[in-house]
């Protein structure tokens, strides 16, 4: 018995970062050795996203609610500075999307199967949608993971409990540590659980279908790339002044790795919750920005916008000039920010933003359908790069206001 609670607790002490590179490895190579054996145990990788998605609106809920409700007078949470670097960011993602299309201009092959899905009519559409999320039953909101609606009510809820008694605050918060207990929980899981997802992965898609589509992959992760070790260290570089790269990298180790596998940002909030924990930031801070980030810090989703856009513009033969570019990065960044926080949840507002040249809903669609195709791809890096931002610009908005308190040259380095 205290040999296995000796490896127990060996295996906890370890790095998760290494445990989850442990976990890629094995689940490739039993995907090459037994594909069979490795689409079998895919349920593994289905319990720990599971298990992700049901924990995290809860956490949301009661994080945000016990952190406005115990909020002492006159303590600042840096969210107008963290919503701005999220606007910035995901506005600059599309800037790049654009520049990246007309440098290396990509044509598709279109394909004829849309899978049915509803995309939005237009972008008052998607606005529409999200005031309603706002104002959606908190239950429903809750079990339908709509954390607008879930933070809207977490915010109402928590400054209605700041007026209430000593002891009714104590428990709030009390019940947020509690669900922060289970949540730490399940992400010492993450190994296991992306063990399952690299597995099935691998053994039922492979990376064969990819080749046909490799230019605008290339495109895609390019830009991605860029925004991640570039234009994200450039931002954050002028907001603390001071080398970002040590942040940068290890929110894309702690965050960006696990991102990749779950492919959903709204899976990851509990993993983000964690890492800006382990950065020391303010609680009061990271409990409503990162699951607020989850929604609207999307660069990711207005990168994949943009780009297959102006791919099935050029393979149309559609000309287009500065201003209409221009118009066309707005456009994504806004699209961008009505993206689910599921798998796939960008491809679906492509046809919004090719209305604005004039493509049918027809074409739109197979260039969906070619999204998805790539998915396997794209939209692992598209939620890496989304997920780690979040805590990116959170982290770089805490250490701005915690200099600018103490009136110091210099910040405390972010560890790595």
């Amino acid at each position: 018995m205290s040999q296995a609670q000796s490896l127990y607790e060996r295996m906890a002490n370890t790095s998760l970062v290494l445990r989850i590179i442990i976990g890629i490895a094995l689940g490739a190579g039993l995907a090459v050795i037994s594909p069979d054996t490795a689409i079998a145990i895919s349920f593994l990788g289905s319990l720990f996203v599971g298990a992700l998605k049901a924990v995290a609106p809860i956490l949301v809920f009661v994080l945000v609610a016990a952190s406005i409700a115990n909020q002492k007078q006159g303590q600042h949470t840096n969210m107008r500075p963290i919503v701005f670097l999220y606007i910035l960011g995901t506005l600059a993602a599309s800037f790049v999307a654009v520049s990246m299309s007309f440098l290396f201009p990509v044509t598709l092959t279109l394909v004829t199967n849309s899978g049915g899905a509803l995309p939005p009519e237009g972008i008052m559409e998607v606005l529409h949608t999200l005031l309603f999320q706002i104002v959606q039953n908190p239950v429903e909101a809750l079990l339908t993971g709509n954390f607008i609606g879930i933070l809207a009510w977490a915010i109402g809820l928590g400054l209605a409990l700041r007026h209430g008694s000593e002891s009714t605050r104590t428990m709030v918060h009390d019940f947020s540590m509690a669900v922060s207990f289970i949540v730490r929980f399940v992400i010492q899981l993450a190994p296991i659980g992306i063990f399952g997802l690299v597995a099935n992965t691998i053994a039922q898609t492979g990376f064969s279908v990819l080749l046909g589509y490799s230019k605008l992959l290339v495109v895609l992760i390019s830009s991605m790339l860029i925004i991640g070790f570039i234009v994200n260290p450039v931002i954050v570089y002028f907001k603390i002044r001071q080398n970002p790269f040590p942040l940068v990298l290890r929110c894309i180790r702690e965050s960006g790795v696990t991102a990749f596998f779950t492919r959903s940002s709204a899976a990851n909030i509990p993993v983000n919750m964690q890492l800006c924990k382990s950065l020391d930031l303010h609680e009061d801070t990271y409990s409503v920005s990162i699951p607020l980030g989850a929604t609207i810090n999307m660069a990711g989703a207005a990168i994949t916008i943009t780009v297959m856009t102006l791919a099935a513009v050029h393979t149309l033969g559609i000309s287009v000039d500065l201003p209409t570019a221009l118009i066309l990065s707005v456009v994504a960044a806004v699209s961008a920010c009505g993206a689910s926080g599921v798998a796939g949840g960008s491809l679906l507002l492509i046809p919004l933003a090719c209305s604005l040249f004039g493509i049918s809903n027809d074409i739109a669609m197979q260039v969906v359908a070619v999204g998805f195709i790539i998915g396997v791809i794209q939209d692992s890096l598209e939620t890496a790069l989304n997920s780690s931002t979040d805590v990116v610009f959170t982290a770089a908005a805490c250490i701005a206001a915690e200099r600018k308190e103490r009136g110091l040259a210099e910040e405390p380095s972010v560890s790595v």
